[in-house]
């Protein structure tokens, strides 16, 4: 059993602009699973045909379980092929992928055909076809899932660094792939969660403040008005040889207005 995949891509430039920017996409920002792309064969058919063999340097990863029966080296990173033919005189480009590494585990073919929009002449259309298989007994079927999924991934991240490409080939500022769209909005809301959490903090202590004045103030009026009527004045105090702590008096600034001595004790 083979899974395949088929879909169909628009790219809104003119056929004469994709096609010079098919061979300088790689590499680029939003296409980071390739590394690196080198021409092998390149030759111009007797009927203008331009022929080009190119192999290209892939981050793609094995799954996990998988990664056990190989070496790290090759876990990590894969080798692909890539036949393409361009047919200028009737404005078509077909391309031939697949992989020449962990073939045992998987293959995936893929075919491209990029030609002009039926619906709009300044549109190029991009017709694509898939196959994945995998001969490993047992676990073919969830190999074949893995590397349909991981493909279509891949197909997202290779129309963005197309995208990318253009735009910055026509003096264009490219748009932000959704990675960097998600993580300036989540570095937004954290400054914005930072700064009330700021001000919440701020207007608590504020608060805080204003209440420990607020039961000092309390608690100094109630002393006062229910402590110095009974003191009497401050010759009885010394008559009566009442034990004061000296810390009562540093609570009453008014006590020096009424006679009391600032550093004597009374005992």
């Amino acid at each position: 059993v083979v899974k395949s995949f088929l879909g169909q891509s628009v790219l809104r430039s003119s056929w004469d602009q994709v096609f010079p920017t098919f061979w300088q996409r790689y590499l680029n920002r939003c296409s980071k699973h390739v590394l690196t792309e080198d021409t092998v064969h390149r030759e111009v058919t007797p009927d203008q045909k331009l022929l080009s063999w190119r192999l290209l340097t892939t981050t793609n990863r094995m799954p996990r379980w998988a990664e056990r029966l190989f070496p790290a080296s090759v876990a990590h990173s894969g080798y692909m092929l890539e036949d393409s033919t361009v047919d200028p005189q009737n404005e078509t480009m077909t391309t031939f992928t697949w992989n020449i590494i962990h073939a045992r585990l998987m293959v995936v073919d893929e075919r491209r055909v990029y030609c002009v929009n039926s619906d709009n002449s300044g549109w190029t259309e991009i017709r694509r076809e898939a196959w994945v298989s995998s001969s490993l007994f047992g676990v073919s079927r969830t190999v074949q899932e893995f590397g349909l999924a991981r493909f279509k991934s891949n197909v997202t991240k290779t129309m963005k660094g197309f995208e990318c490409i253009l735009a910055k080939l026509q003096g264009e500022a490219p748009s932000k792939t959704l990675v960097e769209t998600a993580k300036e909005a989540k570095e937004k809301a954290k400054e914005t969660t930072l700064a009330a959490t700021g001000r919440a903090r701020l207007c608590s202590k504020q608060k805080q403040k204003q209440k420990q004045k607020k039961t000092i103030s309390k608690e100094r009026s109630l002393t006062m008005s229910t402590f110095l009527p009974r003191l009497g004045s401050p010759e009885n105090i010394h008559k009566s040889k009442l034990r004061i702590h000296p810390f009562s008096f540093s609570l009453f600034p008014s006590c020096k207005r009424l006679g009391f001595p600032s550093s004597r004790k009374f005992t």
